[in-house]
């Protein structure tokens, strides 16, 4: 499966030691084996303001496309 994710650096230098590691993943529709994913808590709030811009337009994105490109967000342990 393809992903676009959120370089893991950034993910590890923006993620309390003791929280647990999940992810927001939202899997393509029309492109099978495509998603995009991004650093969650377990309820799958995304912190945006830790995301490069890049990865939070991307968030934005795929949030705003759901139902038409991507499915409904999933929240999964990394």
């Amino acid at each position: 499966m393809d992903l676009l994710y959120v370089t893991q650096e950034h993910e590890m230098s923006t993620r309390p030691d003791n929280q647990s590691r999940f992810q927001v993943r939202f899997v393509s529709l029309f492109h099978e084996g495509r998603a995009m994913a991004f650093p969650s808590d377990r309820e799958g709030r995304v912190n945006l303001d830790s995301l490069p811009e890049r990865a939070r337009l991307n968030y934005l994105f795929a949030r705003a496309m759901v139902g038409r490109d991507f499915a409904a967000p999933s929240v999964c342990a990394v």
